[in-house]
């Protein structure tokens, strides 16, 4: 009976520790987002004009805090549209952001960027495909996979910064693109790109489009041949009335295969489905159209 009252004490102790520990816990959960040094020195970036800094700033704080960094959402959104030009990274953070504050006084602001976005990047695709039900469903799957490589950056960055935060959603394919790449997770890429390439869907027939496919055979040509061959034709050529230019130092070339589009090339190569132009401007001679692709055909790529 005389360790009652000990045994009480210890036991208040102990639950008063508990309490303490608990009341400490992670400051992340209990600061504000505005109190991050990085979303205040993004905000000063912006007011200088030094958009991709800025737009660094306001990706680690989200990188950082998680599903709890909806105004960083909100920023790295309004830089992607009006100074980066990628709308569809935009339309990812304006999402994220409406879905972290659904009720938010901007919300109705920020769905009327989505929409500007979403005319943005129709601009950037031939024939205006957003007008079909099919472009519509290309633009929400390339914006799915917007979102998940917007996350693969996200948590490589917080990995380079060596910051402590859940990185739990893309974890498997986090590991996926840098066993493609060569890379562990811990290293950190020269430069995070996209790993897709949106599978373009051919157009309806008769439309003006870089996106329609290379046929698996050639047209057949309308040929015209005689009958009777009056002379035999010599062996010898005349020299073609206008020289081939010679290839520029360095260029590439690239034979059409099947399944080769405009717009497939120019992702392949430079990264960005909007470069298309470039490649049917530097190979008019042999591109009556931006339709004309046939297999075998060799192209200049700039």
């Amino acid at each position: 009976m005389r360790n009652c009252p000990r045994v009480m004490v210890w036991l208040a102790l102990l639950a008063l520790a508990l309490t303490a520990g608990c009341e400490r816990g992670d400051p992340q959960a209990i600061s504000s987002e505005a109190d991050e040094p990085n979303f205040r020195h993004g905000q000063q970036l912006v007011k200088q004009g030094r958009s991709q800094e800025a737009l660094a700033a306001f990706l680690k704080v989200i990188a950082r805090r998680g599903e709890s960094a909806p105004e960083s959402h909100l920023e790295a959104g309004l830089l992607y549209l009006d100074q980066v030009k990628d709308p569809l990274a935009a339309i990812y953070h304006f999402r994220k952001y409406l879905e972290l504050m659904p009720n938010s006084r901007q919300a109705v602001f920020v769905k009327g960027r989505i929409e500007v976005a979403k005319r943005e990047f129709a601009r950037t695709l031939p024939a205006q495909p957003l007008e079909s039900q099919s472009g519509l469903e290309l633009l929400d799957r390339i914006e799915k996979l917007q979102r998940e490589n917007e996350q693969l950056r996200a948590e490589i960055a917080m990995l380079h910064e060596n910051v402590p935060g859940p990185v739990n959603r893309s974890r498997a394919m986090l590991n996926q693109a840098g066993a493609a790449a060569g890379v562990s997770a811990s290293e950190e890429p020269e430069r995070p790109r996209p790993f897709f390439t949106p599978t373009i869907e051919s157009p309806a027939a008769g439309a003006d489009s870089p996106v329609s496919l290379a046929p698996e055979q050639p047209a057949e040509a309308d040929v015209r041949e005689p009958l009777i061959q009056a002379a035999p034709v010599p062996a010898t050529r005349p020299p073609p009335s206008r020289p081939t230019p010679p290839a520029t130092e360095g260029g590439r070339r690239h034979v059409v295969v099947k399944g080769d589009t405009l717009f497939s090339l120019a992702q392949k190569y430079y990264g960005n489905r909007s470069r298309w132009r470039d490649i049917y401007a530097a190979n008019r001679d042999v591109l009556p159209s931006e339709n004309s692709l046939r297999l075998g055909m060799e192209l200049k790529i700039p």
